[in-house]
């Protein structure tokens, strides 16, 4: 079945300036062309609900789900506006300690254990693909890496440069002033699931790394409990900026095709997203008690224990490596 194409719920595009120019696309894992429709969702980021809608389909050979049909790579950036959380400049830099991994194990892993914390013996040379404000990039450089961030946010990256002073380039990968082998980590926060072509991107990286070096890469999980139970309000989709959705098994295989050796995938615990879902179905006038229930910091802490309990929490980690 072919997924229909997105339907706009607001004034005719001509009084909103030039059209947006659309792309279908097979899976971007496997090539597969028919991909079976999964959801339909409108853009969250227009506070007054007229964002465009945009369907979700999911791959019947390797079960990758993906926005399909999509904004080109050209005309994405104007679904970016320009206070877009990832790319806002830190209030304030605050001092990253490692979690004790007793706690960690019990209560889930949360996504602040990027900040400090690498599978790597010591400082050495590091690259943040997507690293919006550059707070990540600042932390490490602290610690005594060298570090050199990457985005396609020109603010974002003048920002880092010039406030920071540390090394910054717009783009993507790969990058013409990026050398192979000369990076021990590359670092992905949540910035895969935002690319066109992410198997080249990894394979873009893998050439980075020095042999034995590591990738980390963070993305939502539409295998967890919170998608199950907010559906197109759930907070990870963030349509059409997140053109990959990934699961577990998808996230290593993506990888493993890349060329990576990867260690298993692990779960964070992420609470503030399940504020941001239950809110987000409030604004739609769904969700129920749940979503009223869910906005209370103390419960969306609950329940986001629970369900990393339960294996399905909504953020998640691996760690890959290329091999020696």
């Amino acid at each position: 079945m072919t997924p229909t194409r997105p339907v706009l719920n607001v004034e005719p595009r001509a009084e909103r300036g030039p059209a947006v120019s659309w792309e279908e696309t097979p899976c971007p894992l496997c090539g597969t062309d028919a991909g079976a429709p999964v959801l339909e969702a409108p853009d969250p980021l227009p506070a007054d609900g007229t964002g465009l809608v945009f369907a979700v389909v999911r791959c019947p050979r390797c079960d990758l789900t993906y926005t399909n049909p999509r904004p080109d790579a050209d005309d994405i950036g104007r679904f970016y506006p320009a206070d877009y959380r990832p790319h806002r400049r830190p209030a304030k830099m605050r001092e990253s300690r490692a979690p004790r991994t007793f706690w960690a194990r019990l209560f889930g892993r949360p996504c602040a254990e990027r900040r400090g914390v690498l599978p790597w013996p010591g400082p050495g040379r590091l690259l943040d693909f997507g690293c919006g404000g550059g707070s990540f990039l600042k932390i490490m450089a602290d610690q005594g890496w060298a570090v050199t961030g990457l985005d396609a946010a020109v603010g974002a990256v003048d920002h880092i440069r010039t406030q920071h002073g540390l090394a910054a380039l717009v783009g993507t990968l790969p990058h013409p002033e990026l050398s192979p082998g000369s990076f021990d980590v590359v670092t992905m926060w949540h910035s895969l699931e935002h690319v066109h072509q992410p198997l080249a991107i990894l394979r873009a990286a893998y050439e980075l790394l020095v042999p034995g070096g590591k990738l980390v890469v963070a993305t939502p999980n539409i295998a967890s409990l919170p998608y199950r139970l907010f559906g197109r309000s759930w907070f990870g989709l963030d349509l059409p900026r997140h053109l990959t959705h990934f699961t577990p098994p998808t996230l290593a295989t993506m990888l493993q095709t890349a060329g990576f050796r990867t260690e298993p995938v692990r779960l964070i615990r992420h609470s503030d997203w399940l504020r941001s879902s239950a809110k987000l179905a409030r604004r739609r006038a769904s969700g129920g008690f749940l979503a009223r229930a869910l906005t209370w910091k103390p419960a969306a802490k609950a329940v986001a224990w629970l369900c990393y309990a339960a294996g399905a929490a909504d953020c998640m980690m691996c760690v890959a490596q290329r091999p020696r």
